[in-house]
């Protein structure tokens, strides 16, 4: 466990090299791709290999992973923290272009821990996604009360 108050007597400059330390070490261990938010990158890897699938290339478009049958799965993660209890995943681009079968969106509570994992078609995620013009792309809430019971729609975890 980290000593909060080593970092509470830390200044911001000394916050944020150490913000950027640790994603350096977590990019080198393999558990994140990129420089963003490390949600996204750690829902991709934890839901890649619960669900034993190949992890796209970062070159491939609309997907992250594939089953064995080649279905494609775009993977979107969420962290509930008790600032923030959105389920709002990030934008879906291109959601007519038909790049994915399936969507998995994986809910982690503030300490990354699974919460829950869902398997969503693309066509349902295309009935309940709203457009955003700010964002350029589909916003798909991964509330139970839209998931459960929906077409298809299945709770893995």
């Amino acid at each position: 466990m980290v000593n909060l108050s080593n970092l509470k007597s830390m200044n911001e400059l000394d916050l944020l090299r150490l913000y950027a330390e640790l994603m350096e070490e977590l990019r080198n261990r393999q558990i994140i791709r990129s420089g963003n938010n490390p949600v996204a990158d750690y829902a991709e890897k934890v839901a890649t290999e619960y669900l034993g699938l190949r992890r796209a290339g970062k070159e491939e478009k609309g997907y992250d992973g594939l089953d064995k049958r080649g279905e494609r799965y775009q993977i979107k993660g969420r962290r509930i923290t008790r600032h923030n209890n959105s389920r709002q995943l990030s934008v879906i681009r291109n959601l007519d272009e038909e790049l994915f079968d399936f969507l998995i969106a994986v809910i982690f509570d503030e300490g990354f821990n699974i919460l829950e994992m869902w398997k969503v078609p693309r066509q349902f995620v295309k009935e309940k996604a709203k457009w955003s013009e700010h964002s350029n792309g589909h916003i798909f809430q991964a509330k139970p009360d839209i998931l459960v019971g929906g077409k298809g729609v299945e709770r893995i975890v």
